[in-house]
């Protein structure tokens, strides 16, 4: 989905993924009327148009990682699916959102798509726990809030994702920890200073950035480390362009290690 502030969407994932040393290619899901402050509508394009767009970039230019994000409707999410099954030797980072503006059934059709098409082809999930316990469980799990992080990540590993990046930027507290997770169980857990005041751009970030690491020839926890390093740092250095939140700094200065 295209973000004009380029806070996030697609918009976020060409600035991170130059910022960090990778031509970006992209395919446009969708459109909306937003600033720095709120959303104030949003648009899906039509399947057809975004098989199109990805069809012509990629027998055209050879391309080393996918990076997956708001796809704006189940429509989408399928035509992306049906693409990303032709490369399944190129490493797939899909940081899921839901449609804004839309009714619970198409809500809950995009919810099916994701765990059904997508999740089953991601080499990493990037999600924050209320995102994932909105697509593991059922409404009566959801209101109890019974299920753990940990138990979340588990089952969209069940569902086919081989990893998940779960983050903590839903939950309170003075540290931001964010855990990676593997069939064997947590792979790495990284914390960070949370940061206060009105920040936007953590997850896109974040995933652009480790797309961009893992096209690079980077191993999946090393690229994790430094894609949440980097993204720190763009908030960090953030900057209050508008009049609403602060957008992230993607030519800030930053260390891998």
């Amino acid at each position: 989905m295209s973000d004009p502030t380029a806070g996030g969407g697609v918009q976020a994932d060409l600035l991170t993924a130059a910022a960090l040393g990778v031509y970006p290619l992209s395919v446009l899901t969708g459109y909306s009327v937003q600033d720095s402050s709120r959303i104030e509508a949003s648009q899906p394009m039509d399947g057809d148009w975004v098989a199109d767009q990805a069809r012509a970039l990629l027998e055209d230019i050879p391309v080393h990682a996918f990076k997956v994000g708001g796809l704006g409707c189940a429509e989408n999410a399928a035509e992306v699916a049906d693409i990303l099954t032709d490369y399944p030797e190129l490493p797939v980072v899909c940081c899921p959102s839901l449609p804004a503006f839309t009714d619970q059934m198409a809500e809950e059709e995009m919810i099916g798509a994701l765990c059904e098409l997508l999740v089953p082809l991601s080499t990493v999930l990037v999600l924050d726990g209320e995102l994932a316990l909105r697509l593991v469980s059922d409404e009566e799990e959801q209101q109890d809030s019974v299920l753990t992080g940990s138990e979340c990540a588990r089952r969209l590993i069940e569902f086919g994702a081989s990893n998940v990046l779960l983050t903590g930027a839903s939950q309170p507290g003075p540290q931001l920890v964010n855990t990676l997770h593997g069939e064997g169980g947590v792979l790495r857990t990284d914390a960070w200073e949370r940061l206060g005041g009105g920040l936007r751009g953590f997850d896109d970030t974040l995933s652009a950035a480790l797309a961009a690491f893992l096209a690079q020839g980077m191993e999946l926890s090393a690229a994790a480390h430094a894609a949440q390093a980097y993204t720190w740092q763009t908030l960090s250095q953030s900057w209050r362009l508008g009049m609403g939140h602060n957008l992230p700094n993607r030519w800030c200065d930053w260390a891998k290690s």
